[in-house]
């Protein structure tokens, strides 16, 4: 059975936000999901949601992880520093640079480039003008672990102000496998 853990990043991802109906396209079609909301998403701490998202891989056990944003740091940590069991799938949308300087989040950077990201098949889906970070750095990543990219032209951070509510294609990519 697929299960699918959906994190969300800074201020979490609440409808319309595509996070939030996916996750509900998930639960309609009977597939096993959960969307936690983080411990204060607004002003989160790095440790408080390690701790948190630990607790929910150990409990859950999830087969398939989608992050957007800062979760993708957040993944990028608990692979660094944490004994995670590996999973089937991370898809990482819209990660911020590694060097974020924002002071609400400054507990998540500078982030590391963990040597291993704890998943059997990768994929990376980024935005060719993403405010957080530039395409550069994200193609960097994505040959740092020599996983495909898929970059989508002009939808800033892939969220809910950009447009990105019911998404088709993230469907289609998590609900086909």
């Amino acid at each position: 059975m697929n299960k699918i853990l959906i994190l969300h990043g800074w201020g979490g991802s609440d409808a319309p936000h595509w996070q939030a109906e996916l996750a509900c396209e998930i639960a309609k079609n009977y597939g096993t999901v959960s969307f936690p909301l983080l411990d204060n998403c607004h002003f989160p701490s790095k440790n408080r949601w390690m701790r948190q998202v630990k607790t929910i891989l150990e409990e859950f056990k999830p087969n398939t992880i989608v992050c957007h944003s800062l979760a993708n740091t957040l993944w990028f940590w608990l692979c660094e520093e944490s004994a995670i069991e590996p999973v089937k799938r991370l898809v990482m949308v819209a990660p911020p640079s590694l060097n974020t300087e924002e002071s609400t989040i400054k507990t998540f950077f500078p982030a590391p480039l963990p040597k291993n990201l704890k998943a059997e098949k990768i994929e990376m889906i980024v935005s060719d003008n993403d405010p957080y970070i530039n395409i550069d750095e994200a193609k960097a990543i994505a040959k740092h672990y020599t996983i495909p990219i898929k970059i989508i032209e002009d939808a800033k951070h892939i969220n809910a102000d950009s447009g990105y509510g019911k998404w088709d294609y993230i469907e289609k990519l998590i609900m086909d496998k």
